[in-house]
């Protein structure tokens, strides 16, 4: 019998290549292990909610998964269709579920398929938690499974739309009814996944028009390389933007946890862009008070914010599994990270896509102003901040010896002509410029066999060299 592979949580759970090692057999593996740690806790019995995205068999991983909750003794409410994850994680609240498993590889590429887990709070399990369940991912033979039917007829897997809980909610967090009644134009890339539908739905019966690309289900994911809400992905989402003469682009991930925005002359506003324009909405327009939380890759503009509004900003790892314990811990304003995925307060400590964009166009309705226009009240704030990032391909096996490359370096040495005044470790490599220049990071993605280098900094024509630099530290260029 061939040996069975081990499964490693990464960022945000577990992903892989369909039919290669994402398979029924590892995925049955993965929820007997998350079953055996609900148990462990003392949740036997308890609710637990499954849901999916748009992917190839996503319905039929998120079925196989109920099952084995299901031989475990767990009540299962199963989504009917597919499903936004903040949706998902808001059902776990709604349902006083003990967590949920969500079936989605978010915005990996179109061969790939992913399992992540959730908390009682809706949001991302923590790092020691997800150590845990590992721990317990059985091989085949130790996983306990029945047929949906039965479990449906047992009463131990009931199906349900998710969305209704979910939009009584959204309502009391954003002024759906200024939206609707401002007459905007809106054009909304929902690439192919989860998000599509939602806001025509959402925005209708009022002066606002909204229209859609990429939003109905195709798990190849045409015209884009994958559903991850950055350029070139976005690249046609920005061209229609001008030719419709849209007010704004609204673009939403492959599970709709993560978002980006277009302006109305169809630029691309980046995340550590979008994160602070957020967090202002919060400060200024709403008159909120709270910490923000932040990966060490999201940004200096939200620490020049926090500075001005007095507000702590708290600085955590890469991923989810770090900024939704801080969130819950310091009842943070607003929480988030350099992918495009913000959570708030109020709602789930979870990325919601269909909120952030929605507090963006309320941002627009409370100001009278268009995305280029909020991006200069931003700039006369903190400044203008210059963002980009480049990720590289490289074999695994060469991971340690890449590692250590980017280690040798120390401070005082100089990176695209800057001089590094420190460095941080927390999560990967962040080499931080003397004088407040700005900052490159380089570390390892958590989901993919990629490394990736980040740069912040207030010189525009400098991006790419500090981008150059930290590849050839990498040994890469």
């Amino acid at each position: 019998m061939l040996e069975e592979p081990t499964i490693k949580f990464g960022t945000d759970g577990w992903r892989g290549v369909i039919a290669e090692d994402y398979t029924f057999a590892n995925v049955r593996r993965c929820t007997q292990g998350f079953a055996l740690y609900l148990l462990q806790k003392g949740w036997a019995g308890r609710d637990v909610v499954v849901g999916h995205d748009k992917r190839f068999a996503s319905e039929h991983f998120a079925a196989a998964a109920a099952e084995v909750l299901a031989a475990n003794g767990l009540k299962v409410w199963l989504t009917d269709g597919p499903t936004p994850t903040p949706v998902i994680a808001y059902a776990v609240v709604d349902k006083q579920a003990v967590g949920a498993i969500n079936i989605t590889a978010s915005h990996n590429p179109p061969g790939d398929n992913g399992f992540k887990v959730r908390d009682p709070h809706g949001g991302a399990i923590d790092p020691e938690g997800l150590k845990q369940i590992e721990a317990l991912i059985p091989g085949s033979e130790g996983v306990r499974t029945m047929r949906l039917a039965a479990a449906e007829a047992q009463g131990l897997v009931r199906k349900f739309d998710a969305a209704p809980a979910y939009i009584e909610n959204l309502k009391q967090l954003v002024d759906v009814e200024a939206i609707k009644a401002a007459g905007f134009k809106v054009l909304v890339d929902a690439m192919w996944g989860n998000g599509g539908g939602w806001f025509p739905s959402l925005l209708a019966g009022g002066r606002t028009v909204v229209e859609e690309i990429h939003a109905t289900r195709n798990p190849s994911f045409p015209e884009m390389r994958r559903p991850e809400p950055i350029q070139p992905n976005v690249d046609v989402g920005l061209r229609t933007t001008v030719e419709r003469g849209a007010d704004v682009l609204l673009i939403t991930d492959g599970d709709a946890d993560r978002m980006g925005i277009g302006d109305e002359n169809g630029r691309f506003l980046n995340q550590l862009q979008v994160f602070p324009l957020l967090a202002l909405y919060l400060l200024e327009i709403r008159g909120q008070r709270g910490p923000i939380v932040k990966t060490l890759s999201a940004g200096a503009m939200l620490e020049k914010l926090g500075q001005l509004y007095g507000v702590p900003v708290h600085e955590t790892g890469v991923g989810f599994k770090y900024v939704a314990p801080k969130m819950v811990e310091t009842d943070a304003m607003i929480g988030g990270e350099e992918s495009g995925g913000y959570a708030f307060r109020g709602n789930v400590p979870e990325r919601d896509g269909i909120l952030g964009n929605l507090m963006f166009l309320d941002f627009m309705v409370k100001t009278g102003q268009k995305p280029s226009q909020l991006l200069e009240r931003l700039h006369a704030k903190v400044g203008a901040h210059f963002y980009d990032r480049v990720d590289t391909l490289f074999p695994t096996e060469q991971r340690e010896s890449v590692r250590q490359k980017v280690a040798a370096f120390r401070p005082g040495g100089v990176i695209g002509g800057y001089t590094v005044e420190r460095i941080d470790t927390t999560d990967g490599f962040k080499f931080v410029f003397a004088g407040g220049a700005g900052w490159v990071l380089v570390r390892f993605s958590g989901t993919e066999p990629i490394i990736r280098v980040y740069c912040e900094i207030l010189d525009q024509n400098r991006v790419k060299a500090v981008l150059e630099d930290g590849l050839k530290l990498a040994g890469l260029r």
